[in-house]
């Protein structure tokens, strides 16, 4: 199932499946995004299955949420890219961390930050699952899906400072 909700990214493409007591997101993409979600034959288009977490998203977009509470499908991505993903899960809202970071919390350091920088690059849950708060080591917006300049202007809107 999906649905679109418009943001100041642009519309926003929700994907999910069903779960106990309501929907697991599976994606959510920006338009133009790289490796981006795309509706398929058969899916249904269920806006009203997504309510809660539009309800959300409206609420960040607005400055009034800053942790999002939403089930996300768990059985997405290899055990590594999980492991990386529920790093980013950890990075508060308004902080950044460098890829460097990322990959010492889980366990790649070194030579792991390009397999930490492929995982994040492949994170099917831009915005709620807050790729868009790693950085460059030295400070710069590198790499995002979804483009450096919305990259910026999330990282704009949580007050977190980046020069680019």
């Amino acid at each position: 199932m999906y649905a679109t909700v418009d943001s100041p990214l642009g519309e926003l493409l929700l994907v999910g499946e069903a779960a106990s007591g309501g929907v697991a997101l599976v994606s959510l993409s920006l338009p133009g995004q790289k490796g981006a979600a795309v509706v398929q034959d058969g899916w249904t288009h269920a806006p009203e299955a997504f309510t809660g977490i539009t309800a959300q998203l409206r609420e960040y977009f607005a400055g009034r949420l800053t942790r999002f509470d939403i089930v996300y499908a768990d059985d997405r991505g290899t055990d590594f890219q999980r492991r990386v993903w529920a790093a980013l899960d950890t990075v508060p809202y308004g902080e950044t961390v460098s890829y460097g970071q990322i990959a010492e919390r889980v366990g790649a350091p070194g030579a792991g930050v390009r397999a930490v920088g492929t995982a994040i690059g492949r994170n099917p849950l831009l915005v709620v699952r807050p790729c868009h708060r790693v950085i460059g080591a030295d400070g710069a917006l590198r790499g995002y899906a979804g483009g450096l300049e919305r990259k910026e202007q999330l990282l704009g809107l949580e007050g977190a400072l980046a020069v680019r």
